[in-house]
Protein backbone atom coordinates (compact mmCIF):
# COMPACT_ATOMS: atom_id res chain seq x y z
CA UNK A 1 0.00 0.00 0.00
CA UNK A 2 1.27 3.65 -0.95
CA UNK A 3 0.29 6.28 1.41
CA UNK A 4 1.11 9.97 -0.54
CA UNK A 5 1.82 12.78 2.09
CA UNK A 6 1.72 16.58 0.86
CA UNK A 7 -0.54 18.86 -1.39
CA UNK A 8 2.25 18.42 -4.41
CA UNK A 9 2.76 15.62 -6.30
CA UNK A 10 3.85 13.07 -4.19
CA UNK A 11 6.40 14.85 -1.92
CA UNK A 12 6.86 11.92 0.73
CA UNK A 13 5.68 8.18 -0.16
CA UNK A 14 5.37 5.70 2.52
CA UNK A 15 5.26 2.05 1.06
CA UNK A 16 3.92 -0.42 3.83
CA UNK A 17 5.84 -4.28 3.17
CA UNK A 18 5.59 -6.60 5.50
CA UNK A 19 4.66 -4.27 8.19
CA UNK A 20 7.49 -2.25 7.78
CA UNK A 21 7.04 1.43 6.35
CA UNK A 22 9.83 2.98 4.33
CA UNK A 23 9.92 6.88 3.41
CA UNK A 24 11.24 7.74 0.06
CA UNK A 25 11.71 11.28 -1.01
CA UNK A 26 10.53 11.20 -4.99
CA UNK A 27 11.83 15.17 -5.42
CA UNK A 28 15.12 13.33 -6.23
CA UNK A 29 13.24 12.29 -9.67
CA UNK A 30 12.95 16.02 -10.64
CA UNK A 31 15.86 17.80 -12.35
CA UNK A 32 17.05 20.44 -10.43
CA UNK A 33 15.17 23.91 -11.21
CA UNK A 34 12.32 21.48 -11.92
CA UNK A 35 11.29 20.67 -8.50
CA UNK A 36 7.47 21.24 -7.73
CA UNK A 37 6.50 22.60 -4.53
CA UNK A 38 3.89 21.84 -1.99
CA UNK A 39 1.39 23.10 -4.94
CA UNK A 40 2.34 21.42 -7.68
CA UNK A 41 3.96 24.35 -9.29
CA UNK A 42 7.19 24.78 -10.59
CA UNK A 43 8.94 28.21 -10.77
CA UNK A 44 9.92 27.12 -14.48
CA UNK A 45 6.24 26.19 -15.35
CA UNK A 46 4.09 29.04 -14.65
CA UNK A 47 1.24 29.51 -16.93
CA UNK A 48 1.20 32.68 -19.08
CA UNK A 49 -1.41 33.16 -21.54
CA UNK A 50 -1.34 35.36 -24.40
CA UNK A 51 -3.70 37.90 -25.04
CA UNK A 52 -5.39 38.01 -28.78
CA UNK A 53 -7.71 40.41 -30.20
CA UNK A 54 -11.37 39.25 -31.02
CA UNK A 55 -11.62 39.33 -35.11
CA UNK A 56 -14.44 40.77 -36.98
CA UNK A 57 -16.30 37.60 -37.81
CA UNK A 58 -15.68 36.24 -34.16
CA UNK A 59 -17.53 39.56 -32.92
CA UNK A 60 -19.70 39.20 -35.07
CA UNK A 61 -20.60 35.58 -34.04
CA UNK A 62 -20.05 37.05 -30.63
CA UNK A 63 -23.04 39.65 -31.10
CA UNK A 64 -25.33 36.84 -32.88
CA UNK A 65 -25.21 34.61 -29.91
CA UNK A 66 -25.83 37.30 -27.80
CA UNK A 67 -28.91 38.11 -30.02
CA UNK A 68 -30.01 34.28 -29.63
CA UNK A 69 -30.12 34.10 -26.47
CA UNK A 70 -33.69 35.19 -25.51
CA UNK A 71 -35.03 33.00 -28.47
CA UNK A 72 -36.56 30.23 -26.61
CA UNK A 73 -36.02 27.40 -29.47
CA UNK A 74 -36.96 23.72 -28.86
CA UNK A 75 -36.03 21.13 -31.57
CA UNK A 76 -37.53 17.97 -33.94
CA UNK A 77 -35.56 15.72 -36.28
CA UNK A 78 -36.05 12.95 -38.23
CA UNK A 79 -35.04 10.91 -41.17
CA UNK A 80 -36.48 11.88 -43.76
CA UNK A 81 -36.46 8.97 -46.88
CA UNK A 82 -35.15 10.88 -50.16
CA UNK A 83 -34.55 8.19 -53.14
CA UNK A 84 -36.16 10.45 -56.08
CA UNK A 85 -34.32 13.04 -55.11
CA UNK A 86 -31.16 11.18 -54.23
CA UNK A 87 -31.52 9.80 -57.85
CA UNK A 88 -31.98 12.92 -59.63
CA UNK A 89 -29.21 14.81 -58.20
CA UNK A 90 -27.08 11.33 -58.85
CA UNK A 91 -27.21 12.08 -62.42
CA UNK A 92 -27.52 16.14 -62.31
CA UNK A 93 -24.30 17.88 -64.14
CA UNK A 94 -23.09 19.88 -62.61
CA UNK A 95 -24.72 18.78 -59.50
CA UNK A 96 -26.32 21.77 -57.11
CA UNK A 97 -25.22 21.53 -53.49
CA UNK A 98 -27.48 19.84 -50.94
CA UNK A 99 -27.56 23.89 -49.12
CA UNK A 100 -29.39 25.71 -51.81
CA UNK A 101 -31.59 21.99 -52.37
CA UNK A 102 -32.87 22.64 -48.51
CA UNK A 103 -33.24 26.47 -48.80
CA UNK A 104 -35.29 26.09 -52.31
CA UNK A 105 -37.54 23.26 -50.80
CA UNK A 106 -37.81 25.20 -47.09
CA UNK A 107 -39.01 28.46 -49.23
CA UNK A 108 -41.28 26.20 -51.67
CA UNK A 109 -43.08 25.18 -48.13
CA UNK A 110 -43.06 28.58 -46.11
CA UNK A 111 -45.10 29.52 -49.90
CA UNK A 112 -48.40 27.43 -48.49
CA UNK A 113 -47.46 27.48 -44.72
CA UNK A 114 -47.45 31.60 -42.88
CA UNK A 115 -46.50 30.86 -40.19
CA UNK A 116 -42.76 29.75 -41.43
CA UNK A 117 -42.45 33.15 -42.68
CA UNK A 118 -43.70 34.57 -39.24
CA UNK A 119 -41.40 35.36 -36.72
CA UNK A 120 -42.08 37.14 -32.54
CA UNK A 121 -40.97 40.44 -32.39
CA UNK A 122 -41.01 41.23 -28.32
CA UNK A 123 -40.77 45.14 -28.45
CA UNK A 124 -41.79 47.67 -28.39
CA UNK A 125 -45.31 45.66 -28.08
CA UNK A 126 -45.45 41.77 -28.51
CA UNK A 127 -46.63 41.09 -31.93
CA UNK A 128 -46.01 38.50 -34.82
CA UNK A 129 -44.67 39.93 -38.00
CA UNK A 130 -45.19 37.77 -41.38
CA UNK A 131 -43.32 38.25 -43.80
CA UNK A 132 -44.42 38.21 -47.71
CA UNK A 133 -41.69 36.04 -49.05
CA UNK A 134 -39.14 34.08 -47.06
CA UNK A 135 -35.90 35.38 -46.47
CA UNK A 136 -33.25 32.57 -45.82
CA UNK A 137 -29.77 32.80 -44.26
CA UNK A 138 -27.27 30.12 -45.31
CA UNK A 139 -24.12 29.61 -42.85
CA UNK A 140 -21.02 29.94 -45.32
CA UNK A 141 -17.67 28.69 -44.30
CA UNK A 142 -14.77 30.78 -45.11
CA UNK A 143 -11.23 31.45 -44.13
CA UNK A 144 -10.32 34.86 -43.25
CA UNK A 145 -6.63 36.07 -42.48
CA UNK A 146 -5.94 32.22 -41.62
CA UNK A 147 -8.54 32.20 -39.07
CA UNK A 148 -11.58 30.12 -39.74
CA UNK A 149 -15.12 31.63 -39.43
CA UNK A 150 -18.54 31.69 -40.35
CA UNK A 151 -20.67 34.43 -41.93
CA UNK A 152 -24.46 34.41 -42.87
CA UNK A 153 -25.23 35.28 -46.73
CA UNK A 154 -28.60 36.06 -47.53
CA UNK A 155 -31.29 34.59 -49.97
CA UNK A 156 -34.23 36.16 -50.50
CA UNK A 157 -37.48 34.69 -52.00
CA UNK A 158 -35.73 31.37 -53.09
CA UNK A 159 -38.99 30.00 -54.15
CA UNK A 160 -39.11 32.19 -57.49
CA UNK A 161 -35.70 31.18 -57.88
CA UNK A 162 -33.46 28.52 -59.95
CA UNK A 163 -31.44 25.96 -58.24
CA UNK A 164 -28.70 27.09 -60.07
CA UNK A 165 -28.93 30.49 -59.25
CA UNK A 166 -29.16 30.00 -55.44
CA UNK A 167 -26.39 27.47 -55.37
CA UNK A 168 -24.72 30.50 -57.04
CA UNK A 169 -24.89 32.76 -54.86
CA UNK A 170 -23.79 30.37 -52.29
CA UNK A 171 -20.93 29.55 -54.00
CA UNK A 172 -19.75 33.14 -54.57
CA UNK A 173 -20.18 33.92 -50.90
CA UNK A 174 -17.49 31.19 -50.44
CA UNK A 175 -14.88 32.60 -52.82
CA UNK A 176 -15.68 36.41 -53.05
CA UNK A 177 -13.80 38.76 -51.16
CA UNK A 178 -16.05 40.10 -48.05
CA UNK A 179 -16.51 43.34 -49.58
CA UNK A 180 -17.39 41.58 -52.86
CA UNK A 181 -21.03 40.11 -51.04
CA UNK A 182 -23.67 42.50 -49.77
CA UNK A 183 -24.50 40.99 -46.93
CA UNK A 184 -21.10 40.65 -45.38
CA UNK A 185 -20.63 44.22 -46.40
CA UNK A 186 -23.09 45.40 -44.05
CA UNK A 187 -22.45 43.06 -41.18
CA UNK A 188 -18.85 43.66 -41.29
CA UNK A 189 -19.51 47.77 -41.27
CA UNK A 190 -22.01 46.96 -37.66
CA UNK A 191 -19.39 44.88 -36.28
CA UNK A 192 -16.93 47.57 -36.51
CA UNK A 193 -18.58 49.44 -34.29
CA UNK A 194 -17.57 49.84 -30.09
CA UNK A 195 -19.98 47.16 -28.68
CA UNK A 196 -22.46 49.46 -26.52
CA UNK A 197 -23.43 50.91 -30.15
CA UNK A 198 -23.61 47.54 -31.86
CA UNK A 199 -25.88 46.24 -28.57
CA UNK A 200 -28.30 49.41 -29.57
CA UNK A 201 -28.45 48.74 -32.77
CA UNK A 202 -29.14 44.94 -32.35
CA UNK A 203 -32.08 45.80 -30.32
CA UNK A 204 -33.51 48.30 -31.88
CA UNK A 205 -33.29 45.74 -35.21
CA UNK A 206 -35.44 43.42 -33.70
CA UNK A 207 -37.62 45.61 -32.36
CA UNK A 208 -39.01 46.02 -36.24
CA UNK A 209 -39.98 43.35 -38.28
CA UNK A 210 -38.83 44.60 -41.69
CA UNK A 211 -35.52 45.26 -40.10
CA UNK A 212 -34.94 42.21 -38.58
CA UNK A 213 -36.07 40.03 -41.90
CA UNK A 214 -33.09 41.83 -43.30
CA UNK A 215 -30.35 40.91 -40.79
CA UNK A 216 -31.51 37.95 -39.62
CA UNK A 217 -33.96 36.10 -42.21
CA UNK A 218 -36.94 33.78 -41.42
CA UNK A 219 -35.54 30.80 -41.50
CA UNK A 220 -31.44 29.55 -41.78
CA UNK A 221 -29.60 26.42 -43.00
CA UNK A 222 -26.77 25.20 -41.28
CA UNK A 223 -24.59 21.71 -41.50
CA UNK A 224 -21.16 19.97 -40.69
CA UNK A 225 -22.20 17.20 -43.41
CA UNK A 226 -18.98 18.36 -45.80
CA UNK A 227 -16.70 18.31 -42.87
CA UNK A 228 -18.02 14.12 -41.76
CA UNK A 229 -20.83 12.78 -39.80
CA UNK A 230 -22.83 14.81 -37.58
CA UNK A 231 -25.85 17.30 -36.86
CA UNK A 232 -26.11 20.71 -35.47
CA UNK A 233 -28.34 21.92 -32.59
CA UNK A 234 -27.05 25.54 -33.59
CA UNK A 235 -28.91 28.36 -32.14
CA UNK A 236 -30.37 31.67 -34.04
CA UNK A 237 -31.70 35.11 -33.72
CA UNK A 238 -34.17 33.97 -36.62
CA UNK A 239 -37.24 32.22 -35.74
CA UNK A 240 -36.46 28.78 -37.62
CA UNK A 241 -33.29 27.20 -38.50
CA UNK A 242 -32.74 24.15 -40.57
CA UNK A 243 -29.73 21.97 -39.86
CA UNK A 244 -28.97 18.46 -42.22
CA UNK A 245 -26.70 15.38 -41.88
CA UNK A 246 -24.91 13.52 -44.62
CA UNK A 247 -26.85 11.31 -47.36
CA UNK A 248 -26.61 8.14 -45.73
CA UNK A 249 -26.28 4.71 -48.27
CA UNK A 250 -30.29 3.64 -47.83
CA UNK A 251 -30.81 7.36 -48.88
CA UNK A 252 -32.19 8.76 -46.27
CA UNK A 253 -31.03 11.41 -44.20
CA UNK A 254 -31.73 13.06 -40.86
CA UNK A 255 -32.55 16.75 -40.56
CA UNK A 256 -33.66 18.84 -37.47
CA UNK A 257 -35.33 21.63 -37.19
CA UNK A 258 -35.32 24.22 -34.39
CA UNK A 259 -37.99 26.93 -33.91
CA UNK A 260 -38.65 29.62 -32.03
CA UNK A 261 -41.55 27.82 -29.63
CA UNK A 262 -43.33 31.48 -29.15
CA UNK A 263 -44.18 31.57 -33.08
CA UNK A 264 -45.70 27.54 -33.52
CA UNK A 265 -45.73 24.07 -31.96
CA UNK A 266 -44.51 20.41 -32.48
CA UNK A 267 -47.31 19.51 -34.86
CA UNK A 268 -46.88 22.35 -37.20
CA UNK A 269 -43.44 21.27 -37.32
CA UNK A 270 -44.18 17.63 -37.61
CA UNK A 271 -46.51 18.66 -40.83
CA UNK A 272 -43.73 20.88 -42.45
CA UNK A 273 -41.26 18.38 -42.32
CA UNK A 274 -43.54 15.89 -44.17
CA UNK A 275 -44.55 18.40 -46.83
CA UNK A 276 -40.42 19.14 -46.91
CA UNK A 277 -40.02 15.48 -47.50
CA UNK A 278 -42.45 15.71 -50.20
CA UNK A 279 -41.25 19.03 -51.82
CA UNK A 280 -37.65 17.43 -52.10
CA UNK A 281 -38.98 14.08 -53.57
CA UNK A 282 -41.16 15.58 -56.58
CA UNK A 283 -40.49 19.56 -57.35
CA UNK A 284 -36.75 19.59 -56.11
CA UNK A 285 -36.36 15.88 -58.52
CA UNK A 286 -38.08 17.76 -61.13
CA UNK A 287 -35.80 20.85 -61.51
CA UNK A 288 -32.82 18.92 -61.42
CA UNK A 289 -34.20 15.90 -63.80
CA UNK A 290 -35.28 19.29 -66.18
CA UNK A 291 -32.69 21.51 -65.94
CA UNK A 292 -29.40 19.88 -64.87
CA UNK A 293 -29.52 16.90 -67.33
CA UNK A 294 -26.24 15.72 -68.15
CA UNK A 295 -25.09 16.65 -72.17
CA UNK A 296 -25.84 13.78 -74.50
CA UNK A 297 -22.57 12.02 -76.16
CA UNK A 298 -22.77 12.47 -79.44
CA UNK A 299 -22.60 9.16 -81.82
CA UNK A 300 -20.51 9.33 -84.63
CA UNK A 301 -21.24 8.21 -88.08
CA UNK A 302 -19.18 5.76 -90.08
CA UNK A 303 -19.37 4.91 -93.53
CA UNK A 304 -17.94 2.21 -94.73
Amino acid sequence: MAVADGCGPGLRTECATNGCITSVNVLSDYPAGQRPDRHGAGASHQMRGTIRKVSLPRRLIIDLMHASMGVPFVSLRRRLSLDALAAARAGADPRPGWTAIFVKAFCLVAKDEPVLRTMYIDGPWPHFYELPRSVGMVAIARNEDGEPCVLPQRICGAEQRSLAEIDALIRHAMTARVDEVPMFRKLMRVTRLPLPLRRLLWAGCFAIGRQRANFCGNFGVTSVAAFGPGNLDAISPGPFLLSYGALEPDRTMEVVIRWDHRVTDAAMIAGALSRLEQVLNTDIAAELLADYAPPAKTVRAVAF
